[in-house]
């Protein structure tokens, strides 16, 4: 890596001694959550992370400067900045040669911690087709950089706000891999349903165990691993979103402020609800973000003749 990036202490020693890594994006702290819910949320996620023996990575540029391993001032310079760039991939150099501070997307994370050598992520959502997309060809940059990029990404599903079913097929088109994580049915971000079959995986080894399948065959895309919230922590925000989705054609917001216009329009609906599920599945990706990072560890150590 050259001199715009900067690995942390803590996360190059992990990654030197072999303790598993788990990259997190910034974009939901700065830009998925509204008030002080991002860093919130990036606290209970490393706190999910690290519960499980293992290192949390945030990701994000701070002053121009690409770390790998964000500390917890730099954690709250980006949920509390007024100014602070949502950065996929495409905004990377501008982020860098203006020296500001970026929060990644779900693109930015997988294609930095790939380059890092961290091969796992949690995140809430993927980026995906947008409503409308037919006429809009408003499709995430996240979703080009899962077909080139092979990290596991730990999520539960595409954003609520996106065309889930376009979403998926746009997925399969591209030969990006997508299960389901105890469960055949993928998740629908603040549901566990949304009516779509995928196939399953039920244990962190199962997941490992086709990854590194995945990579012995020659596969260079990402691996989907999307995971239901809690049933306990659900809602229904269905009115809301089309709602939102309404409002926002009608304002004709579209562009990279159009996914997060939307969320927080949402969260404004719901009446909170959508915050408190949010933060919930943030949580429950990280630890089974975790889970999987821990056992690709152990399956490389059996591998080369150690005891896991």
């Amino acid at each position: 890596m050259d001199e715009s990036y900067e690995i942390s202490h803590h996360v190059r020693s992990a990654l030197v001694r072999n303790v598993p890594v788990v990259a997190l994006e910034s974009a939901v702290i700065a830009h998925g959550l509204p008030g002080g819910a991002g860093v919130e949320a990036a606290r209970s996620m490393a706190e999910k992370v690290e519960s499980e023996g293992c290192t949390p990575a945030v990701i994000g540029i701070v002053g121009g400067r690409i770390t790998i391993g964000l500390s917890e001032d730099e954690i709250r310079r980006l949920g509390e900045g007024r100014d602070v760039l949502k950065v996929s991939t495409r905004e990377l150099a501008d982020a860098v040669l203006a020296k500001r501070d970026g929060a990644a997307t779900v693109a930015a994370t997988a294609y930095l911690a790939s380059n890092a050598g961290i091969p796992v992520m949690a995140t809430g959502g993927t980026g995906g087709v947008h409503r409308g997309a037919s006429q809009s060809w408003d499709i995430s940059p996240d979703l080009w950089e899962l077909a080139r990029t092979p990290e596991i990404v730990v999520c539960s599903g595409a954003k609520a706000v996106l065309d889930i079913p376009a979403t998926l097929e746009w997925l399969e088109t591209h030969q990006i891999a997508v299960f389901g994580y105890g469960t055949d049915e993928f998740p629908a971000f603040y549901t566990p349903r949304s009516g779509l079959s995928v196939p399953r995986l039920d244990k962190p080894e199962d997941a490992a165990e086709m990854y590194v399948t995945r990579l012995g065959l020659g596969l260079r895309s990402a691996m989907i691993v999307a995971v239901p919230i809690p049933e306990k922590d659900a809602v229904d925000v269905q009115e809301a979103t089309d709602k939102a989705v309404a409002a926002a054609r009608n304002e004709a917001i579209s562009g990279p402020a159009l996914t997060p216009w939307l969320l927080a329009r949402v969260q404004e609906l719901s009446g909170g609800a959508a915050v408190a599920a949010n933060l919930s599945l943030l949580a429950n990706n990280a630890r089974v973000a975790a889970k999987i990072a821990a056992a690709l560890i152990g399956r490389r150590e059996k591998r080369i003749g150690f005891t896991a």
